[in-house]
């Protein structure tokens, strides 16, 4: 019978207590096989790494036999015979020991022995591919935990037992699990974007996940180097594309799941939310039951995942040593981190494509339910859709490889989505009275048919925004289904992908059951689908997440000293050089100035930038290694005139922020020239204090004036407090005694001499454009100065854009409110992936479309839609958001309006009406399209 103390887990134990308990039947079960852990390079390779300030890291690469396998390893450590706790870091499916290896450096600096080892069949290691079977890739772990007992620097807590974390990311991250379910000695676990149990992942609701499983199979180098198990399951249900009980049995006995009670030790879970392969719901069910056997859990949503995306891994290993210092070293002043934290995006940075991000946490983990929720009615609906013979083509969500870039950026409205006509049902809540922030698992209760067989459906929320146009897949998740015919006909609650997004008021929830999903394997015979929602969707919320604020930069609360040391060293330069004159940098060789542009404000030649490299699929999985980076802008050209407001249009990631970061000498081109003014531009040129800008938000230090700010900016410029034209600039801007406001002013005081912590959010970005216009230079640029404002202050920030142009000046505007550049610009420039569309006058570019509003008397079917844009001749036909009309584009070969109402007559389309659309919206839609939109 077993003890009350021999089911405590040792975490909790007194260190005698801890010794006595031991390994238990681990040790007695391997003491044997330990004389066979023969070492192969009895001296092992040596290297060392230092940093300032560091200890040096000493390296030892080994290779071990276990089992007649060899293991290929390394052992890092700082020195010395000190004794300290230990660590071992598993690898990512696909790849090896050497993925590791900065974090283990990592650690060893911060005072842990460190040992890394490629699986079996990974790297220089023998042996076929398990799974992480108990009996090889599991057992080979105990084996390594035997080596560091006998090392004389690793901390012991018993004899042969040293105390050891493990951690790892994918099948690393697994691997810990299961060594802490395996053997007793593991004394905390790390867990990375890993699985609970390999069954779900790859069959969930028994949906074969065939896109993944492939994937698997060749990152493993082919069904070969499998355990023949394994290779023989893989092919039968890739053949047969539906898993058999067997296939279940075999990935769920090497799963955690399979010693869920057996794993008692603290644990640090961190999942992705760009994750299709092992979703949070995998996270969620490996935090309920560690928990439940009474060891502390933490969980952490980071912003990437196995699609992509940003696997946040100097905050992530930051939290692991953390995490190891409080349960290894038994250091009760470590930061382990709140019991739940998520990643939230809170804008972009377009010149690297990076989201910036900020964090949310709570002090207890509320799993996939929330500790709240709301109901959003989707009405009582029912709608027939079809399964395509050989489900062909499917519909798509995540690919992956190809979302990850995506996945990240969903909460701006990007995305990677699709859906066929007719394979599909669509299902809309009412426009959201408030915002939503959804965290958790969406449910909805239908009743589903099938004609004959299983249904097998894909379900997922999408957001719509308010016009209809906007349609975006949070994450790129989709929940698979599979309904038996004993459940059709019946109400069956089916539960949606876990997200974290927040639903702007006037948006709409759109729920989806596709018949097909390009990662899935759905039935090729085909067949028709009925579906009825029966219940609301039903949204998670976590009121109790706090959302972290976006801190000012460090260096911004030095402004004011860096403010006066900028003064001092400018006054002392102008009195050693005895004139008060300007001092200007010489051009560099092959940047003299051009006569011929000394008027032109702007002129871009052949301007070209790469984003900094980043793989699209993360390390732990070695799928895709990074190659040549894409293009953030490409060979962009065009001029701007004095006197003009210049539009920059383009989509998220067209590159308008990396141009106009490039214009003001923030970051150098790759290739190309930008010349203001015929001078070339150049970080430090003397040619931009004739350029002033407002680019990715304002910044202001919050407990001084809006009037302190501009005179400390103005001051940090070294040039005569008499030039910044201060109170010209608030004027235009609405800030000034003449404006709008000012009788507003007189009975609340004048705002600009409150401390800039109580403006509103227009009032912040009306400071900000003042900022930019000091000393009234003769370029400004605006980068999305209307975000946050409402319609009246939009007005307003439309008026000074054009009161700033209306003397002569040049403005150049990106944004993404059409309607608005269309009433203030006078000429555009529409960007898409990096590349120049088309340049031109506003009325030249809304003017030269050929799009054409095709208006019926009643609402336009599917079928119908697809007849026209399948015409000789049309470029596209997409339907308006009232459903009685058609934006058609001719491709301008062959069909003339009027044939297109003769084949209009021909297809009995109740027509009331053609005739050209040229808003600037569509215009810009068809340009970015390329002819698909």
């Amino acid at each position: 019978m077993e003890t009350p103390e021999a089911r405590t887990p040792r975490w909790r134990l007194p260190l005698s207590r801890a010794r006595r308990r031991g390994r238990g039947g681990v040790r007695g079960r391997w003491a044997a096989g330990l004389a066979a852990l023969a070492v192969l390079a009895a001296a092992g390779t040596w290297n060392a790494m230092a940093d300032d300030g560091t200890p040096a890291v000493h390296r030892q690469d080994r290779t071990m036999r276990v089992d007649g396998v060899s293991l290929d390893t390394s052992y890092f450590t700082t020195g010395g015979t000190e004794r300290r706790p230990a660590v071992l870091i598993g690898h990512g499916f696909g790849g090896s020991k050497d993925d590791v290896r900065a974090q283990a450096e990592r650690l060893a600096g911060a005072g842990y022995a460190v040992l890394t080892w490629s699986a079996r069949g990974f790297g220089k290691s023998g042996g076929e591919i398990s799974l992480n079977a108990a009996d090889r890739e599991v057992e080979d772990v105990s084996r390594l935990i035997d080596w560091l007992a006998d090392r004389p620097e690793v901390r012991l807590d018993a004899e042969g037992d040293p105390r050891v974390g493990v951690t790892g990311a994918s099948y690393g991250g697994a691997v810990s699990l299961l060594a802490a379910g395996y053997d007793r000695r593991v004394d905390a676990v790390a867990p990375q974007i890993t699985y609970w149990n390999l069954a779900d992942a790859l069959f969930p609701d028994g949906v074969f996940k065939k896109l993944w499983a492939g994937i698997f199979v060749t990152m493993g180098g082919g069904c070969q180097k499998f355990e023949k198990r394994i290779c023989a399951m893989y092919e039968r249900v890739a053949v047969t594309g539906k898993p058999d009980a067997a296939a279940r049995a075999l990935l769920t006995e090497r799963s955690p799941s399979a010693v869920a009670d057996r794993i008692e030790v603290p644990a640090l879970i961190v999942q992705g939310q760009s994750d299709s392969l092992f979703p949070l719901g995998q996270a969620d069910a490996m935090a309920r039951a560690i928990r439940a056997n009474g060891a502390p859990v933490a969980v952490d949503w980071i912003a990437g995942g196995h699609d992509g995306g940003d696997l946040e891994a100097d905050r992530i290993h930051g939290r692991i040593t953390d995490w190891f210092d409080r349960y290894l070293k038994d250091d009760t002043n470590a930061d382990t981190g709140p019991a739940f934290r998520v990643t939230r995006t809170g804008g972009v940075d377009s010149t690297d494509g990076v989201a910036r991000t900020r964090g949310a946490s709570s002090a207890t983990y509320p799993g996939l339910v929330g500790d709240g929720e709301r109901t959003i009615g989707l009405g009582r609906r029912t709608q027939t859709f079809r399964n395509p013979a050989g489900a062909n083509p499917p519909g798509i969500s995540a690919v992956p490889g190809v979302g990850g870039g995506l996945t990240r950026l969903s909460s701006l409205g990007v995305g990677l989505s699709m859906d066929f006509p007719g394979q599909y049902a669509r299902f809309d809540s009412a426009p959201l009275d408030g915002p939503v922030r959804v965290t958790g698992s969406p449910t909805v209760r239908m009743n589903v048919r099938a004609d004959h067989g299983d249904a097998v459906l894909f379900g997922k929320v999408y957001d719509v925004s308010p016009d209809g146009r906007q349609q975006v897949l949070p994450a790129q998740l989709v929940a698979p289904f599979r309904i038996t015919p004993d459940r059709q006909g019946r109400d069956v609650e089916l539960t949606l992908p876990a997200i974290d997004h927040r639903f702007d008021a006037g948006h709409r929830l759109r729920l989806v059951l596709s018949a097909t999903d390009l990662g899935y394997a759905s039935p090729a015979e085909p067949a028709t689908y009925t579906a009825t929602t029966t219940g609301p969707l039903t949204v998670p919320t976590t009121p109790a997440l706090r959302t972290t604020a976006a801190a000012l930069p460090r260096w911004t609360w030095g402004l004011p000293a860096a403010a006066a040391v900028i003064a001092a060293l400018l006054l002392t330069a102008r009195r050693t050089s005895g004139s008060g004159a300007r001092r200007t940098a010489h051009p560099a060789p092959g940047a003299a100035p051009d006569p011929a542009l000394a008027a032109v404000p702007l002129h871009i030649t052949g301007l070209s930038k790469r984003y900094a490299e980043s793989p699209v699929i993360p390390r732990a999985l070695n799928f895709v290694r990074a190659g040549e980076p894409p293009f953030a802008v490409e060979d962009l050209s065009f001029q701007v005139e004095k006197g003009q407001v210049l539009g920059l249009l383009g989509p998220n990631g067209a590159g308008k922020t990396t141009t106009l970061r490039m214009l003001m000498g923030l970051i150098t081109p790759d290739d190309g020239e930008i010349r203001v003014f015929g001078q070339t531009v150049r970080p430090g040129a003397p040619v931009l204090s004739r350029v002033g800008a407002f680019v990715e938000g304002p910044g202001f230090l919050p407990h001084l004036s809006g009037r302190a700010n501009l005179e400390l900016y103005w001051a940090a410029t070294g040039r005569p407090a008499e030039d910044s034209r201060i109170d010209e600039a608030l004027e235009i801007a609405g800030l000034g005694d003449a404006s709008p406001r000012s009788r507003l002013r007189s009975n609340r005081g004048d705002p600009i001499a409150r401390a800039v912590r109580t403006y509103s959010q227009g009032m912040r970005q009306r400071l900000a454009i003042a900022q930019a216009m000091l000393g009234m230079p003769d370029l400004l640029i605006l980068d999305e100065p209307t975000n946050g404002l409402d319609p009246p202050q939009i007005r307003e920030m439309r008026n000074v854009m054009i009161r700033y142009a209306a003397g002569g000046r040049t403005v150049i505007v990106s944004s993404h409110l059409l309607s608005e550049v269309e009433q203030s610009c006078t000429h555009l420039v529409v960007m898409d992936r990096g590349r120049l569309v088309q340049a031109g006058p506003v009325a030249e570019i809304t003017g030269s479309g050929d799009v054409l509003l095709v208006t019926a008397a009643c609402e336009l079917p599917d079928s119908l839609v697809e007849k026209v844009a399948a015409l000789p001749g049309i470029g596209s036909a997409t339907r308006t958001d009232d459903g009685r009309g058609l934006l058609v584009r001719l491709d301008g070969t062959s069909t003339t309006t009027s044939g297109l109402i003769a084949e209009l007559v021909r297809l009995d389309v109740p027509l009331t009406g053609v005739g050209p659309h040229r808003r600037l919206e569509d215009a810009f839609l068809t340009l970015i399209s390329g002819g698909s939109a």
